[in-house]
């Protein structure tokens, strides 16, 4: 029995399509320059869809029917690669060091001068003269105050102003709550306040009303406090006995 001994072929052969980082049915990984020419594609033609040549300032076309960059100085072959250019580390580079130095060289503009809004000025010349008159309404039984401050020398064009003030704004006395002030001013008298109860104030029809009487100069408040309990039975019509209790 004879042995006969077969001559194997051990060249190496490579597996391309199983290799780390490969899928199935590809051409492998792509290289470096090849991923670099995608991306700079994919950057051309989203240029193209988004970037008006008309209106960049640095596009230049030569004589020679090539395009130039005026800001780089390069030289380019046609619109695409311009664009995809201008997308480059180079290019956003001097579009950044061209606006540092414009903004350096332009002159400091004055900023114009804010508008003031001048407000007059009065000298005081004393507290004016008031009335308070205590009133209650036969109908509600509700309290009321009456108010009348006098302003002989207020100034021309000046209406009387008020307004309520909680114990808790004023620094005066130590703030109590049962209490609150109601404040009348006109130049140039000096500002008076009020200390009244701090209840609550009707601000219904009739129960709150001011006026303003410019000849005589006067100016008049009435208010009516809220109270829990229900109005007061009218009076009975004269010569008529009370209804039953």
């Amino acid at each position: 029995l004879s042995l006969s001994h077969a001559h194997t072929d051990t060249t190496a052969i490579m597996d391309f399509q199983n290799r780390v980082g490969s899928k199935v049915g590809s051409g492998g990984v792509a290289s470096f320059s090849e991923s670099n020419r995608q991306r700079r594609e994919r950057l051309r033609l989203l240029a193209l869809e988004t970037i008006d040549l008309q209106k960049d300032p640095y596009f230049m076309r030569n004589h020679l029917g090539s395009y130039e960059c005026k800001l780089c100085l390069t030289l380019h072959t046609n619109e695409g690669s311009y664009l995809a250019h201008t997308q480059g580390k180079k290019h956003q580079d001097n579009l950044k060091q061209r606006a540092a130095k414009e903004a350096a060289e332009a002159p400091i503009q004055p900023q114009p001068a804010a508008q003031t809004k001048e407000f007059k000025t009065f000298v005081k010349i004393g507290r004016p003269g008031y009335k308070v008159t205590k009133q209650r309404d036969p109908y509600t039984n509700q309290d009321s105050l009456l108010f009348q401050v006098d302003f002989p020398e207020v100034a021309e064009g000046v209406t009387p102003r008020h307004r309520f003030m909680s114990a808790y704004e004023q620094r005066v006395e130590a703030p109590d709550r049962s209490w609150q002030y109601l404040l009348f001013a006109a130049e140039p008298y000096e500002t008076i306040a009020f200390k009244i109860p701090g209840r609550d104030v009707d601000n219904s029809s009739g129960k709150f009303w001011t006026h303003w009487n410019k000849d005589t100069r006067q100016f008049f408040l009435q208010l009516h406090f809220r109270h829990d309990r229900g109005p007061a039975m009218p009076p009975p019509p004269p010569n008529q006995p009370p209804p039953p209790r």
